[in-house]
């Protein structure tokens, strides 16, 4: 009975361990300058790959904003339901091989994303290869 309950416990403790340790969530941006939150992304998993969309625009001033300088059919599309993060497959302990889109900007990155820890997703977005780039965190929703 107790090697029973033993390997309940654990097998609860692994399923518990991995969920929390998942990219798929809501991430607060936050912005370089300020310090703030920006934006809320919400990271979602379709046909097996990483996609992230932006939900929410803190400054009520911008919820209304398009994206001007977009490429192709994203292009005056409203910020808030962009889809920004696209493509990003696990490799190792992060995803790579996507790209991430600057709706402030229009420019496509190739980007790469991986935990810090639970709460705290480092986004990574470059030319070329990724120590030509630039990061950022971002804090998980709860």
């Amino acid at each position: 009975m107790k090697k029973t309950l033993l390997t309940f416990a654990l097998i609860i403790c692994a399923v518990l361990t991995g969920t929390a340790q998942d990219v798929v969530g809501k991430w607060k941006t936050i912005d370089d300058e300020t310090g703030k939150p920006k934006s809320t992304v919400e990271i979602y998993k379709q046909n097996g790959k990483i996609y992230g969309k932006v939900i929410e625009i803190v400054d009520p001033t911008k919820r209304d904003a398009t994206c001007v300088d977009c490429p192709g059919d994203a292009k005056g599309k409203p910020i808030i339901g962009l889809v920004i993060l696209k493509d990003l497959e696990k490799d190792g302990d992060e995803y790579s091989g996507g790209t991430i889109l600057d709706p402030n900007n229009g420019k496509v990155y190739k980007c790469l994303i991986a935990l810090e820890s639970p709460n705290k997703l480092k986004v990574r977005g470059y030319i070329g290869f990724s120590l030509m780039g630039r990061s950022q965190y971002w804090e998980r929703v709860k």
